[in-house]
């Protein structure tokens, strides 16, 4: 790759495809875009990480190169990284939010197994929270907003896990599930390469969505402690569409089908942060 080739390998999945809201009308005009730009810094790199093409010395090189272009030590390679770079210039927000993103990238492309919840939880705090702090920074939020919005980010994440289990597992030989709640059900890894969960492996759907609901609850303060009017409205909807997410994974089967939200939770959500308002 030369010097001035681009790092990134965009899949072609865009904001629309994620659970929940990013940069939507509810975030004031004026940091829209610097939202969409942190969007798209983390959108560019996942790709590299969930790449099925690139080795993973590739991805880590890739990731390092787009680091480089963040923090201004190279000025070509990475669009998403240049954009990003001029948005934390004109915002003031730490680069150290991205930074973090791009060590679970990194994690990603090179583990494939996680041997325990901790384990899971401290992937979380670089592959999700980050993301949620990133965001309060950018709208001056105070630091106690954290605590309740590094749990939803992590709850979130954890349920994304559950619902892509099978196809992390089929495309990347990838598992979030930790292995020490697979072997106390009886389960395996392999499990996940059926049609339908087994015994085992609702067992551990189960205790990873009460953990997920145990975050859930803490992340329910967030919203009120959120200064801003429009953000606070964001974060209650986030916070509905992360229980709701929840509440289906607890019925459904993720290897027999994708389980999702509806428009019907969103706008269920939507309704119910209203409460939000004054």
């Amino acid at each position: 790759m030369s010097a001035a080739a681009s790092v990134e390998t965009w899949s072609g999945k865009d904001r629309g495809d994620e659970n929940f809201p990013v940069g939507s009308a509810l975030i004031a005009p004026r940091l829209r875009r610097h939202v969409h730009a942190f969007y798209a810094f983390a959108r560019n790199a996942d790709d590299i990480a969930d790449s099925a093409a690139l080795a993973p010395e590739d991805k880590v090189a890739r990731l390092d190169a787009m680091e480089a272009v963040l923090l201004g030590h190279r000025d070509d390679g990475s669009t998403s990284a240049a954009r990003l770079r001029e948005s934390l210039r004109e915002t003031g927000v730490t680069a150290q939010h991205s930074r973090d993103l791009l060590v679970a990238f990194r994690q990603d492309a090179t583990k494939r197994r996680y041997a325990s919840w901790d384990e899971l939880l401290d992937y979380c705090r670089y592959s999700a929270m980050p993301v949620g702090r990133h965001v309060l920074d950018l709208h001056g939020e105070r630091r106690d907003t954290w605590a309740p919005s590094d749990a939803l980010c992590a709850a979130l994440q954890v349920e994304n896990h559950l619902q892509d289990c099978a196809k992390d597992l089929a495309a990347l030989d990838r598992c979030y599930l930790p292995l020490d709640l697979l072997a106390a059900h009886g389960g395996d890894v392999g499990d996940l390469r059926g049609t339908a969960a087994t015994l085992a492996l609702r067992a551990v759907f189960a205790a990873l969505l009460e953990r997920c609901d145990a975050l859930n609850a803490a992340a329910a303060a967030l919203p009120a402690r959120t200064r801003d009017r429009r953000l606070r409205l964001e974060t209650a909807v986030i916070v509905g569409l992360s229980r709701r997410l929840a509440r289906r994974l607890h019925r459904g089967d993720p290897l027999a089908a994708r389980v999702r939200l509806t428009k019907a939770d969103a706008l269920a959500s939507v309704v119910a942060s209203l409460r939000f308002l004054p």
